[in-house]
């Protein structure tokens, strides 16, 4: 169904690096037309940071740590919609729907199992406005993998572009989304993106990111780590696929290294799971845009630059995006396919068997 209203939402995105909460403005019809209006990225604080991570693994929602985590997390939420809000000068009664894709804490597809946390109702009895989340249930519910979801998104912004395009999110995990010649679409998980990197500079900084990618160009990178990783089953199973945050057994190896060496060698690795990734795509892209917070490291650019000599890499910024709110765009892009019961996912992009719809709306009055 399409009524052709364009809908002006806001698009709400916590990812698994617990950064902060990434909130956007943008007006969409939920199929070719796509505006971004305003951004801002609300920042968690420690405590917040704590209670959150700390649900990480876990799949009750009836647990007290999980139900605790929601709690602060649907709170955050709240806090970012009223600021983003704010900043834009707009009204609740201004925005038609929320895109509120939660906080994800488990994913495990294999067992048809994804966990996000948030509460839906509360945020639209508190904010106003009608709210769309859980949208991985559904895809994974019918033997999907529930992720990655954005490459709807990426591909309604790129439809001007020369095909074959590449866009790589680096978030928490990183993923990947190939635009062919004929339209066609594949999106799966890379590899590992900012997760672990974060946690590492969070428990020895004050930071809680590698700004510009500082320390990984101090640190040395071990490439025997890096040739034992990427012999995992992971990269050599076909796309589509999607991994947790801590799917990986991996930090046992980096505990004897210096902090600078960890870092650097989990930035080529996050490189070394994008390079492995293009073995499975139909054709290699000449052109490559870079978002999420990735997209800033300039080491990890750099280190990407070098082993896709072939290819032009750019931020996304390059064509007048803005990178760190595409994720949180795409989430408001697909709260209003949710409300038209178009497709959020599809063979190609999560392996579900058909195209699939999904969210769960909470009305607002």
């Amino acid at each position: 169904m399409s009524d052709n209203k364009v809908y002006t939402v806001i698009g709400l995105m916590s990812g698994t690096s617990l950064d902060g909460i990434d909130a956007s403005i943008m007006k969409s019809d939920g199929q070719g037309f796509a505006e971004s209006i305003d951004f801002i990225s609300l920042p968690y604080d420690d405590a917040d940071r704590a209670a959150i991570r700390a649900a990480f693994g876990l799949y009750n929602i009836n647990d007290a740590i999980v139900q605790r985590a929601e709690e602060v997390s649907t709170q955050k939420h709240i806090q970012a919609v009223e600021a983003v809000l704010k900043q834009a000068g707009l009204r609740a009664s201004d925005i038609d729907l929320i895109g509120y894709h939660g906080q994800t804490i488990y994913h495990a597809p294999q067992d048809n199992v994804t966990v996000q946390i948030g509460d839906g109702l509360k945020l639209s009895q508190v904010t106003g406005i009608d709210v769309v989340n859980d949208f991985r249930s559904a895809d994974v519910k019918a033997g999907g993998e529930g992720a990655p979801l954005i490459p709807l998104y990426h591909q309604a912004l790129m439809s001007e572009q020369k095909r074959p395009v590449a866009i790589v999110n680096i978030g928490g995990v990183s993923n990947i989304t190939y635009l062919g010649e004929e339209n066609d679409i594949l999106a799966f998980d890379t590899g590992t993106g900012n997760a672990f990197i974060d946690d590492l500079v969070v428990k020895n900084t004050n930071q809680t990111f590698d700004i510009d990618g500082a320390i990984a160009s101090a640190g040395r990178v071990q490439t025997d780590l890096i040739n034992k990783w990427v012999s995992a089953d992971y990269f050599k199973r076909i796309p589509p696929k999607s991994l947790d945050r801590d799917g990986w057994n991996i930090l046992d190896d980096i505990k004897q290294l210096s902090f600078e060496d960890s870092v650097a060698t989990l930035t080529a690795f996050t490189v070394a799971g994008i390079i492995e990734a293009t073995k499975h795509l139909p054709s290699m892209p000449e052109n490559w845009f870079i978002c999420g917070g990735g997209g800033n490291n300039k080491t990890m650019m750099q280190w990407l630059e070098k082993e896709l000599p072939t290819a032009t890499i750019k931020p996304i910024e390059a064509l007048g995006f803005n990178g760190d709110s595409i994720e949180a765009e795409g989430f408001g892009y697909l709260a209003v396919r949710s409300v038209l019961g178009l497709p959020l996912s599809v063979p190609t992009t999560t392996s579900v068997p058909e195209p699939m719809s999904g969210g769960k709306l909470y009305q607002s009055k």
